[in-house]
């Protein structure tokens, strides 16, 4: 699936632990757009790896984190990280057409 806002930034940490980051500000009427993205993200980790959502760190095999926030100029900025192990990488990579980390 091509993204057309959340553009990810693929790096690794010294835990084994994989991390892809996306930051998308949009005026407000295209804020659904990128929700409507985050979403299918969130919906194929759920749908491939769901069942070990939770912090890699405690056994997890992924985790999102998401922030929003509005500005005073209408838009609204989304800053959005999805976290895991190889595996999850990989997949997520392949899926959504976005470098992998190096893990």
């Amino acid at each position: 699936m091509r993204l057309d806002y959340l553009l990810f930034e693929a790096s690794e940490g010294d835990d084994g632990v994989g991390l892809f980051e996306a930051m998308a500000d949009v005026p407000a009427a295209r804020a659904g757009a990128v929700q409507a993205e985050v979403d299918a993200v969130l919906a194929w980790a759920t749908r491939h790896f769901g069942a070990v959502r939770g912090p890699v760190e405690e056994g997890g095999e992924w985790d999102a984190h998401l922030e929003i926030a509005d500005t005073a100029d209408g838009r609204r900025s989304f800053t959005f990280s999805v976290a895991g192990t190889p595996a999850f990488c990989a997949a997520l990579a392949d899926a959504f057409e976005t470098d992998r980390p190096d893990l």
